[in-house]
């Protein structure tokens, strides 16, 4: 694996860590009311999918092990691209329903390819 490739899933590593560590002990209602905390799950999410748009060009056979990665990439491209659009609820749901599994499929590539 190159090593632009094993940066990149270090970076999704950093990204969902930093997103659970933002949003841990919260509900929906105080998600709602903190401009700062929805401002860094925002962009970090950015970062999980921009990684997965620069894997996806060199290691596609990585990325795939992404549950729903395409959908991941275009969700970066709506909190990127069209903020007014973006939708607390929405957020909210991804990170208590898929940021464990994304986690845990990070894990398992860094694992298999011995990224610390």
């Amino acid at each position: 694996m190159e090593l632009e490739a094993k940066k990149l899933i270090y970076d999704l590593d950093q990204a969902t860590q930093l997103i659970a560590t933002f949003t841990r002990g919260k509900q929906l209602e105080d998600y709602k009311a903190d401009a700062l905390v929805r401002s860094a799950v925002e962009r970090q999410f950015e970062i999980v999918g921009e990684a997965l748009n620069r894997l996806k060009k060199i290691e596609p056979g990585v990325v795939v092990r992404i549950t729903d990665y395409q959908r991941i990439i275009g969700f970066r491209n709506v909190l990127a691209h069209g903020y007014e659009i973006i939708a607390d609820d929405i957020v909210w749901d991804i990170v208590q329903n898929k940021l464990s599994g994304l986690r845990q499929e990070v894990d398992e590539i860094k694992r298999d390819f011995g990224i610390e």
